[in-house]
């Protein structure tokens, strides 16, 4: 600390008015806000590893000097052990999605935006911050290969797969570990690999004069190197605790792909899909040894909390049937069926009217059964999925189809923003309305059950074939909750199930089509 000091009182000098330490990262860095007598701070950084150190310092600098955001280093020590670099504030990009992270991946606008703006920015620093770069001065080594590959999947093995009790073949599941890695680094570019892309690592600094938005800036890169631009992309998009959303990923991955293409020339749509499979893959594994490192063996809750979405994850990903490594992806399926990695559901209760429910059904359903009933309806589809808002002052919408009107929903009981003079003129589509449905909860309550009966309903007429179905919520002016649950039920509906939804808010006269996929 005393050698910070110093180094600060030559930079400045004058002595710091105040110093305050920050909140510590996952490294063994040490950071403290330093504050002069004008009122301006920079940050003042201890480390414990002078290459790590030389590491950050150098690419910083490499890097301002592309004019990519990243923090301006002022001042190193003659050890190299301590150095001052430009303070961003203490607001990073994992802090401003707090909201959307909490609603369960329900992100607003202003969190979208802010999510297209960073992933457009990733080959920017991935691409143009490689140009002249010396890879020899990556920390802790210069590039992404096989051996560093094989690295992260036996940590996988060691610290996650063993202590699970999962039982392997040792040498099977190596052979399958060296095709794997092979592939991932069959493709060379002159890419900066990040390593450590995620929200936390963005930092939005406050607006200065003259400027009318906080900036993105990009923070611990230290163990960059040169490798495959996909890791980064993977990384951010299926870190576990985002809780990012299957449409907002799409979309996120299609901004990135559009990004890429102004820097390089791309690979096809599809050939990029494919790679990128595959890195997603290797970084669930990775992040699984890492958790199963600090949950199991360190007893760090946080690290066992973030188990569950990571094994989630993994599951959506086996059901591609795409990796070409069949002993790897038969163990990963018989891992993640694991009794202590299943998504726990009650299987037995005592309903309200006294009734128990059994734990099983009597007769096993088998998909090669068929429909329990059968009638002239059966097999004509596809489903097309029709959603409407309407205010009940001017009735509940017909149904064009003849099948009856489907479902309809009274909105009515959960709070009603139009009560309150600054959201009477919005409606459920504007982001004041939608944060405060969901700061609210009640909207959120209420869809949760909707969604789980619209969700047996379209499963079952897709099963059927049937080619209609009918969803409408109402409210009292069709503009707040209507809208609100009218908009979120067809987004769910047509990324879960990919058939076509028609959205309709009467009382606005807005109509849109979810075409199917």
């Amino acid at each position: 600390m005393e050698s910070l000091i110093e180094l600060y009182r030559k930079y400045r000098g004058e002595m710091p008015v105040a110093t305050e330490k920050m909140a510590g990262a996952g490294s063994n860095r040490r950071y403290y806000r330093m504050t002069a007598t004008d009122g301006s701070s920079i940050i003042g950084v201890v480390g414990t590893s002078r290459d790590e150190n030389r590491a950050f310092i150098y690419l910083a600098r490499h890097f301002g000097s592309r004019q990519l955001p990243v923090p301006r280093v002022f001042a190193v020590a003659e050890d190299e052990m301590c150095y001052l670099q430009e303070d961003l504030g203490s607001v990073s990009l994992f802090d401003v999605l707090k909201g959307g992270r909490e609603a369960g991946g329900r992100y607003n606008r202003r969190e979208k935006e802010l999510l297209v703006e960073t992933i457009r920015q990733l080959p920017n620093i991935q691409i143009r911050g490689a140009r002249g770069l010396d890879w020899d001065k990556c920390h802790p080594q210069p590039e992404f290969d096989t051996d560093s590959v094989l690295f992260d999947l036996n940590y996988f093995k060691y610290c996650f797969l063993k202590p699970s009790g999962t039982d392997f073949h040792e040498m099977k599941l190596e052979a399958n570990f060296r095709l794997f890695a092979k592939d991932l680094t069959s493709e060379k570019y002159d890419c900066f690999l990040y390593r450590d892309f995620q929200a936390r690592n963005v930092m939005l600094k406050s607006a200065e004069k003259g400027e009318s938005e906080s900036k993105l800036y990009f923070i611990d890169f230290q163990g960059g190197r040169r490798g495959p631009f996909y890791y980064d992309l993977a990384s951010f998009l299926w870190q576990a605790s985002a809780r990012y959303p299957h449409k907002l990923r799409r979309e996120l991955v299609y901004e990135y792909y559009n990004s890429l293409r102004n820097y390089i020339e791309v690979p096809s749509v599809r050939h990029f899909v494919q790679r990128l499979s595959l890195f997603v893959l290797f970084r669930t594994m990775q992040v699984l040894g890492a958790y199963g490192f600090r949950g199991y063996f360190e007893r760090k809750q946080h690290f066992m909390d973030s188990i569950p979405p990571a094994m989630q994850n993994l599951r959506e990903l086996l059901e591609l049937d795409f990796f070409p490594y069949p002993y790897m992806t038969d163990m990963l399926r018989r891992l993640a069926a694991q009794p202590q990695f299943a998504v726990k559901e009650e299987t037995a209760a005592v309903r309200a009217d006294g009734y128990k429910t059994t734990d099983s059904d009597v007769y096993k359903a088998h998909p090669k059964d068929g429909p329990a009933t059968f009638s002239k309806y059966d097999g004509t589809g596809p489903l097309v999925v029709r959603i409407y808002s309407f205010s009940y002052r001017n009735g509940i919408p017909e149904d064009e189809s003849g099948n009856g009107g489907g479902y309809v929903f009274d909105c009515r009981s959960t709070h009603n923003p139009g009560r309150y003079e600054p959201y009477k003129k919005l409606t459920g589509l504007d982001e004041p309305v939608i944060r405060f449905l969901e700061d609210d909860g009640e909207i959120l309550t209420f869809l949760e059950h909707v969604y789980q009966l619209a969700d047996a309903h379209v499963a079952r007429y897709i099963q059927r074939g049937f080619t209609s179905l009918m969803f409408s919520f109402g409210c009292t002016g069709g503009r707040h909750r209507s809208v609100y649950s009218a908009q979120h039920l067809a987004e769910h509906i047509n990324n879960r199930f990919g058939v076509e939804v028609r959205l309709c808010h009467r009382e606005q006269e807005i109509t849109q089509i979810f075409p199917a996929k």
